[in-house]
C-alpha cells in the first residue's frame, strides 16, 4: 500500500529540487530521482525517514556540511522548499554529529581515567642502606633517639585513644518501622520514611542484595520496594563514585536532546505563529543549527588537545551566536530589529527549558539507573 506522499494529488508538473519538467503521472523526478510530493511534512515522514538507515551518508554529507557551516540558515530554507535529494537527512545528521561530539567530549576523560600515577618503591638493598644511616644518626645524637622515641609513644597513644573510640558503640536512634505501621501513614511520609529506614540499613550492614535486605527488614518484597532499596544504594555508590554517574548520563545526552529539541521548536513556532511555516519546519531548523553547534563546537575540542589554549571556546561561543542571528534571519526573512528581538526571546526559553530538562533528565537517570 503506497505511502501518503506517494499520492497522486500531491504530484507536481515540475521537480521542487531541480525544476525539471514531470508529468503527472511521473512518480520521481527522471532527472534527479527525488519523490515528486508537494506535501507538507509530517511526524510520519519524519520517522520514515530517520529510520531508514542512522549512516546512510554518501556525497551529500560534504554538500551538507559545508552549506550548514558557511551559509546559515540556507539548508533549512532549501530543505523546506523541497530541495531535499542533495542534502542529508537532517535527523541522522544530527544524530550522527551529536555521537561524535559527546565521543571527543569523554575521549581525554577516559584517557585520564586509566593513567596510574607513578610509585617508586625502593629496593631491598636501598631500605637497608636507609636503616643503617638511621641506625649511625640516632647513636650520634641521642637528641634525635630522644625525639624518636617520643613520637613513637605518642604515636601509640593516639592510635589507642583512636582505637578505643572505634570500639565505643555509637548512640544511635532508631529509626525502624514495622512495614504495618509505614502503611497508615500518607504516601508522602511514608516513602520519606522507607527511604530513611533503607539507608541506615545500608550504612550499617552494606547490604546490596535488595532482596536479602527486605527479609532483614521484614518488609514485603515489592517492586516499589526493591526500587527504593536499590536507589538508595546507587545514592550512596554515586556519593562515593561521581563520576560513574556522569558517564552514565553523559553517554544518554545525545537522545536526551534529540528528544528536548521538539520542546523547543513548539516555542519557536508559537512565536513565529503569524509566519507560514509549519512545526516540522521550525523542528528541521532547530535540528539544523543543533547539528551545527555539535560540529563547530566538535572542531573546538580537537583544536584545544592540539594547541593546548582555553580561548578558543569562548570564540567559537560569539561566532555561533552570530551564526544563529544570520541563520534565523535567512530563514524567517525578517528584519534586523524583530529578528534580534526574537533571538533574544528564543535565548531566554532555550537556557530556562535547558535547565528543567537537565534536572528532569538527571532525575530520569538516576531513576532508570
Amino acid at each position: 500500500m503506497k505511502k501518503e506522499r506517494h499520492q497522486l494529488k500531491y504530484r507536481s508538473t515540475v521537480c521542487l529540487n531541480c525544476k525539471h519538467p514531470l508529468d503527472i503521472s511521473d512518480e520521481y523526478c527522471s532527472n534527479c530521482g527525488q519523490l515528486n510530493s508537494t506535501k507538507k511534512l509530517a511526524f510520519n515522514d519524519f520517522f520514515n525517514e530517520f529510520f531508514a538507515g542512522i549512516m546512510a551518508y554518501d556525497s551529500r554529507f560534504y554538500r551538507t556540511l559545508g552549506v550548514l557551516l558557511f551559509k546559515p540558515g540556507k539548508i533549512s530554507k532549501d530543505y523546506i522548499e523541497g530541495k531535499r535529494v542533495r542534502y542529508a537527512n537532517p535527523y541522522r545528521f544530527y544524530l550522527s554529529a551529536s555521537i561524535i561530539f559527546f565521543l571527543l567530549w569523554t575521549f581525554p576523560q577516559d584517557l585520564e581515567s586509566i593513567e596510574t600515577p607513578d610509585v617508586v618503591i625502593p629496593s631491598e638493598e636501598e631500605s637497608a642502606r636507609i636503616d643503617s644511616l638511621l641506625t649511625i644518626e640516632r647513636e650520634n645524637n641521642p637528641a634525635l633517639d630522644s625525639i624518636l622515641t617520643k613520637n613513637k609513644t605518642a604515636k601509640a597513644l593516639i592510635e589507642k585513644g583512636v582505637n578505643k573510640k572505634k570500639e565505643e558503640p555509637k548512640e544511635k536512634e532508631d529509626v525502624y518501622l514495622p512495614e504495618v505501621q509505614l502503611d497508615t501513614m500518607s504516601f508522602f511520609n511514608r516513602m520519606t520514611r522507607k527511604v530513611t529506614i533503607f539507608n541506615s540499613h545500608y550504612e550499617e550492614t552494606e547490604d546490596k542484595n535488595a532482596d536479602a535486605a527486605l527479609e532483614s527488614l521484614k518488609y514485603s518484597n515489592t517492586t516499589l520496594n526493591h526500587w527504593l532499596y536499590k536507589k538508595t544504594v546507587d545514592a550512596h555508590e554515586f556519593i562515593k563514585n561521581p563520576g560513574l554517574f556522569l558517564s552514565y548520563f553523559v553517554s544518554k545526552l545525545p537522545f536526551i536532546i534529540f528528544f528536548y529539541l521538539p520542546v523547543f521548536a513548539l516555542f519557536i513556532w508559537l512565536l513565529y505563529l503569524r509566519r507560514p511555516f509549519t512545526y516540522m519546519e521550525h523542528l528541521i531548523f532547530t535540528f539544523h543549527n543543533q547539528t551545527t553547534w555539535f560540529v563547530m563546537f566538535g572542531l573546538v575540542l580537537i583544536l584545544e588537545w592540539i594547541f593546548q589554549v582555553g580561548w578558543i571556546t569562548g570564540f567559537a561561543v560569539l561566532i555561533f551566536l552570530f551564526y544563529l542571528y544570520k541563520a534565523f534571519r535567512r530563514f524567517y526573512g525578517q528584519g534586523r530589529v524583530k529578528t534580534i528581538l526574537k533571538f533574544i526571546i528564543i535565548n531566554i526559553i532555550f537556557f530556562t527549558l535547558a535547565i528543567v530538562a537537565t534536572i528532569f533528565s538527571v532525575l530520569a537517570s538516576f531513576a532508570i539507573y
